[in-house]
């Protein structure tokens, strides 16, 4: 067969390979079934562990065990996910509701992953034996061929609470992603019932029973005004803030105790909540923490800050609410799948939906029960039946020569062949008429249901599979009578399983926070030749001048209140307060001034470390390795921004010199090849921070700018330069961008 070559527009196969792609994201990973609030991958391990025989009565069995049969024959993806998912819903601080009691180290809310999946261990836990996969044998939902049409599994498992809501979801797929919260089961079955009540129900009103969300880590939901459009649209914003306590020890210290945390801190941002308290006062926001120790245990959280006497604990816990995670929001967006297609539905939709779904499998289910009832009624009408014609029952299957012969006669009263014992009883055997299911009955019937009691028991039998056949068609023909049977299984669910809500609804206002004053005094800035500095008294720093010369790159006067800024050989200025510093003695340490700005001592070189206060009064002179030139106001580098570019720079160029300008007169450019050129410094333009600036003095091939020097009127300062001293003030002052002169060696 010759190959054939198909032509077409690249742009459409690319369009139908990606939505085709972005559809089995959605459809068959990413996103739960409205009807039953699972992914396929949740889905797929539940019933695994059905079929498994993992029933909440019975013994674990291990992880791995429980992966590898789901991968093998149901989800043909990495046994990561499928374990991560098993690990999810076993987890109760993020499920309101458990689906798997798992047995061994399933992690906690600290962030702690779970042991590996060789030593835990799982079964179904009991809600979801009893009410997600117990009729399954009853032709509720439909079954569809695995990956390889080996195995079948079903579409949608039936379950019999709004599950989706209960437990909420959360899963990315392609353009789009699900994040609905959890909610109190109580309160979503008391809605569901409400609505089969009253179809025409509104959100507000449904809103009576939901308050809300109602989150695994408890907490405080702060908008509750807000809420109402959240379910009527299906997205928003949910603010939502831990719980707070406070607590005097004995010698004064105040205790703030958090025992519930917002659902977003839950794993790693506890540790990242205690390390942005500890930075507060590292930083220098607050001084009132004496202590914070996490004392969470299996009973519940336990965070504790340990603060001063005289702290204003209203004060500091707004503080904890603007600057930490102890107040966050929680992003709803109510995706589901929902008749194949990615829907965003309101709460009523929701709930909806699961109406319609409990309606379909329950008919699915009485429509079962009725056919097996009828069956069952067929059967015992025979039985009854022959038990009253007993004599003659028995002398038809002693007088035919096989099985055959003998249901034949039963079923169309065919008597040849069988010897009877007399006319009258070959005359009534063409008469009985039984149907083949209650021939066979018949013929397998053993000899002790003829004793009467066992004929008692038949009948009374046969009475309530007529009640049931009754009871059933009775369901499946008015529809109240489903809703009320319906509306019974979701009552006893809820005395069953029914927990108080966890999380408090309300509105609360928006945390405020008011900084303590702090006493203006004036310090000194010091940073050694290595990039570490702090700050020291401002008497200490007036009285060590020679030493500070000598041991200190940077030093000078500022106020605690005020900024630091740095220059680097990279055109870039970094900003920081002066309280990020540590105040300590002159031969302290201090800190790398890395820690407190976003300044990188592996890539580039400070130029100039100076007070922010001194820069808005004076003007600047930048001078860059190709002798580029320029006077910015220092007014300019006044910003909020903790990092801006302090010039441009050419390529390959960077920044040699920054200096304030007071009283300079002349400026000295001194190059790699021993060329110094002096001129005025009045001939440099003031130009803005984003310009490159003038050229200063012409370079020869390969040299470039290596030091900058000042003169005032009168000043003496002499350079060495191969060997021989050379006084600055000496040199002739030339105009700007001249090539210099240059020193002979000896």
């Amino acid at each position: 067969m010759e190959d054939r070559i198909i032509k077409t527009e690249y742009s459409e196969v690319m369009q139908k390979n990606f939505i085709d792609y972005a559809m089995s994201v959605i459809v068959a990973r990413a996103l739960p079934d409205v009807r039953d609030g699972l992914k396929p991958v949740q889905r797929r391990t539940l019933y695994d562990m059905s079929e498994l025989g993992l029933r909440y009565d019975r013994p674990y069995r291990k992880s791995a065990r429980i992966v590898g049969d789901t991968m093998g024959k149901y989800h043909p993806h990495g046994d990561s996910s499928i374990y991560d998912c098993l690990v999810v819903m076993a987890q109760d601080f993020k499920k309101m509701l458990p689906l798997v009691d798992g047995h061994g180290n399933f992690g906690n809310i600290e962030g702690d992953g779970a042991a590996a999946m060789r030593y835990t261990e799982a079964r179904l836990s009991k809600i979801t034996q009893e009410f997600f996969l117990a009729d399954l044998d009853k032709d509720v939902v439909d079954f569809q061929p695995n990956f390889d049409e080996t195995e079948r599994e079903p579409s949608v498992l039936p379950v019999k609470i709004p599950h989706f809501l209960v437990n909420g979801s959360e899963g990315i797929a392609v353009g789009m992603a699900t994040s609905t919260p959890s909610h109190n089961l109580a309160e979503v079955i008391d809605a569901e019932i409400a609505l089969m009540k009253n179809p025409d129900i509104t959100t507000e009103q449904l809103m009576k029973y939901i308050k809300g969300p109602d989150f695994p880590t408890g907490g405080i939901v702060m908008n509750a005004d807000d809420l109402e459009q959240i379910y009527e649209t299906g997205s928003g914003k949910v603010r939502i803030r831990g719980k707070v306590t406070t607590e005097t020890e004995k010698n004064g210290h105040i205790r703030l105790v958090i025992t519930e945390i917002p659902y977003t801190m839950i794993g790693a941002g506890i540790g990242k909540f205690l390390e942005d308290i500890a930075s507060l006062a590292e930083n220098k926001l607050t001084g009132d923490i004496i202590d914070i120790s996490n004392q969470s245990s299996k009973e519940g959280i336990r965070i504790v800050v340990e603060l001063k006497k005289d702290t204003d604990v209203e004060n500091f816990t707004n503080l904890l609410y603007k600057k930490t995670k102890l107040e966050d929001s929680f992003g709803v967006n109510m995706l589901a799948i929902d008749r194949g297609r990615p829907e965003v539905m309101g709460l009523k939709r929701v709930l909806e939906a699961s109406v319609e779904f409990q309606f379909e499998t329950s008919t699915r289910k009485y429509k079962t029960l009725l056919e097996k009832e009828q069956e069952k009624k067929e059967v015992q009408e025979g039985l009854i039946k022959a038990c009253n014609v007993i004599d003659l029952v028995i002398e038809i299957l002693r007088g035919s020569r096989d099985r055959a012969m003998a249901k034949n006669c039963l079923i169309n009263g065919v008597t040849e062949g069988i010897r009877f014992k007399t006319r009258e009883s070959a005359a009534m055997a063409s008469q009985l008429l039984f149907t083949e299911r209650q021939a066979d009955a018949i013929l397998e019937m053993r000899l002790y249901k003829l004793i009467g009691l066992e004929l008692e028991a038949l009948l009374k039998e046969h009475e309530t599979t007529v009640a049931n056949i009754y009871r059933y068609e009775d369901i499946l023909t008015d529809r109240n009578s489903m809703s009320l049977v319906i509306q019974q299984e979701l009552l006893t669910i809820k005395k069953e399983y029914g927990v108080p809500r966890r999380t408090v609804i309300d509105n609360l206002a928006e945390a405020v926070y008011v900084a303590k004053p702090v006493e203006e005094i004036e310090v000194g800035f010091v940073m050694d030749r290595f990039g570490y500095a702090k700050t020291i008294d401002a008497a200490t720093l007036d009285k060590n001048r020679e030493a500070l010369e000598s041991d200190f790159r940077f030093y000078f006067p500022c106020k605690n209140t005020g900024k630091i800024v740095l220059f680097t050989d990279t055109g870039q200025v970094y900003t920081f307060r002066t309280q990020e510093l540590p105040q300590g003695k002159l031969r302290d340490k201090g800190i790398p001034v890395d820690n407190v700005s976003n300044f990188d001592s592996a890539k580039e070189r400070i130029v100039l470390a100076a007070s922010q206060s001194d820069l808005n009064l004076y003007r600047m002179v930048f001078v860059t390795k190709f002798a580029n030139c320029k006077i910015v106001d220092g007014g300019e580098f006044d910003v909020s921004k903790r990092t801006v570019a302090a010039t441009k720079l050419l390529d390959g160029d960077e920044v040699v010199d920054v200096t304030i300008l007071h009283e300079q007169q002349t400026i000295i450019l001194r190059t790699e090849n021993g060329f110094f050129l002096r001129f005025l410094v009045s001939e440099i333009p003031e130009k803005k921070k984003g310009a490159v600036g003038v050229r200063g003095m012409k370079l020869g091939a390969g040299d470039a700018v290596r030091d900058v020097y000042y003169l005032t009127e009168g000043e003496e300062k002499s350079v060495e330069e191969n060997g021989i001293g050379i006084p600055l003030s000496s040199l002739k002052i030339a105009g700007r961008d001249g090539k210099g002169s240059r020193v002979i060696k000896k």
